[in-house]
This record gives structure tokens, C-alpha cells and sequence, in this order.
């Protein structure tokens, strides 16, 4: 749980150019995933789950940056 209160804290510091990029940073890194996925099973799925909810709270701490 740490891992993420880390995560949550460093998004503050980003400004929303840094959030942007890294939005589409991870996008990619899950579209590769998932496709290496149908291809053949990854060692570890639950590492898609886990970058989906990343990007979901990238856009999260974006939207909140746009709001004020």
C-alpha cells in the first residue's frame, strides 16, 4: 500500500505537460503488454491491472491540476 500513497505523492510535484507525457508513456507500455499477453501469457497478467490503475490515477491527478 505504500507503493502507491508513493506514487499518489509524486503525481503532486508533476505539472500537467509531465502528466501528459507520462499518460502516453503508459498507454503504450500497456498497449505493448496487452499484446504481448494475446500472444502468448505473461509471467506476471496482473501487471496489466496494475498499470491500467496507474494510468487511471494519472488522469485523475490531471484532472484535478486542470480544476484549479
Amino acid at each position: 500500500m505504500s507503493k502507491r500513497i508513493d506514487f499518489v505523492n509524486s503525481l503532486k510535484d508533476q505539472n500537467e505537460a509531465d502528466l501528459k507525457a507520462r499518460i502516453q508513456e503508459d498507454e503504450l507500455r500497456l498497449k505493448k503488454l496487452e499484446f504481448a499477453h494475446a500472444i502468448s501469457p505473461l509471467e506476471n497478467p496482473m501487471s496489466i491491472r496494475s498499470l491500467r490503475k496507474d494510468i487511471a490515477r494519472l488522469k485523475t491527478a490531471l484532472a484535478q491540476k486542470k480544476t484549479k
